[in-house]
């Protein structure tokens, strides 16, 4: 099964990035094999609507789920349109939120975290 999590980093190593749609890496994960892909997020500078740009990049990955920090209402509902689950609050690197995930140690978010422009440079 495939994730992605928001990363300030390229590795498994790096730590989650507390933002969804401005985040510096999306790390796609296989959960299973830990084989994993970072794509560097080209919405980082965006002027607006990165939300639904990142969150459209990410369901065309067909992953199950995103684990990150913060995601707003725009970005969100990208994501839940897509039947991807939305997990936030987490910190960490990226191999713990796995970990987490694997156990069953995290649920899904039923709305966003925060309002939109949440990591607007």
């Amino acid at each position: 099964m495939k994730i992605c999590l928001t990363a300030q980093g390229d590795n498994l190593d790096a730590q989650l990035d507390p933002t969804f749609g401005r985040c510096e890496y999306f790390i796609f994960v296989d959960i299973d094999t830990l084989e994993f892909e970072a794509v560097k997020n080209p919405n980082t500078e965006s002027m607006g609507g990165a939300g639904t740009q990142s969150g459209q990049l990410v369901a065309n990955k067909k992953v199950k789920a995103v684990i990150t920090g913060n995601v707003g209402p725009n970005a969100f509902q990208t994501l839940n349109a897509a039947g991807i689950e939305v997990i936030t609050g987490l910190s960490g690197t990226i191999k713990e939120a796995i970990e987490k995930y694997k156990k069953g140690e995290i649920r899904p978010a039923q709305t966003p975290n925060v309002g939109t422009k949440f990591g607007a440079k």
